[in-house]
């Protein structure tokens, strides 16, 4: 069935709206008729926000995670433990993992994990830029915090053996999470004593 707006306009933000990761038409129609009942001012607002999200927000130098500076928050404070660096797959991870208050050191998001079967190879990911923060010195532990899936055990593997030649400590969070989950979705309790209790990498 064709469906059958009274404006082009209407239909062009709906069609828009719906681009976005579960959105469906219908969710985006209720989406567009919300946004056309608000004042022009609020509707400039929320794009303006989104606007300047594309153009202004970008990714650390060090870390890669979102930042608004050149250097994120994270890197920059001087009371994070530099020393120590966990291993997430993306900025959803960092998130939760900060969100578990239970770590205090560093990060280097890695913009994916390793799955052949999407295409993603080593060198589609930041890998070789952590094997440089971790060559330069001063990092004693590298905690891989990665999805208990076959996809992130098998990056935790290549991120090892890239890693062997230096003397730092590998570890993994401990499996208190269940196999087969991503970090976003676990609770911050459970993921918090992951963190606390991880374990030596290949034990």
């Amino acid at each position: 069935m064709i469906e059958q707006y009274p404006s082009r306009l209407l239909e062009k933000a709906v069609s828009e709206l719906s681009r976005l990761p579960g959105v469906g038409r219908k969710t985006a129609f209720r989406l567009a008729l919300f946004l056309l009942r608000q004042s022009e001012t609020e509707v400039d607002g929320f794009t303006d926000a989104i606007s300047r999200m594309r153009k202004e927000v970008r990714y650390c130098k060090v870390c890669h995670n979102i930042s608004d500076t050149e250097v994120c928050p994270i890197c920059a404070d001087p009371h994070r433990d530099a020393s120590t660096i966990c291993v997430v797959e993306n900025v959803q991870d960092v998130m939760a993992v900060e969100n578990t208050q239970q770590y205090h050191g560093v990060y280097h998001v890695l913009g994916g994990i390793i799955s052949p079967m999407d295409g993603i190879g080593p060198s589609d990911l930041e890998i070789d830029s952590l094997v440089d923060r971790v060559a330069s010195g001063g990092v004693k532990e590298v905690i891989l915090a990665l999805s208990s899936t076959m996809e992130g055990d098998a990056t935790a593997f290549y991120i090892s053996k890239k890693l062997a030649p230096y003397q730092v400590t590998l570890t993994a969070i401990a499996r208190g999470i269940s196999v087969g989950n991503e970090l976003e979705y676990t609770d911050e309790v459970t993921l918090g004593r992951s963190i606390l209790n991880r374990t030596p990498f290949g034990k």
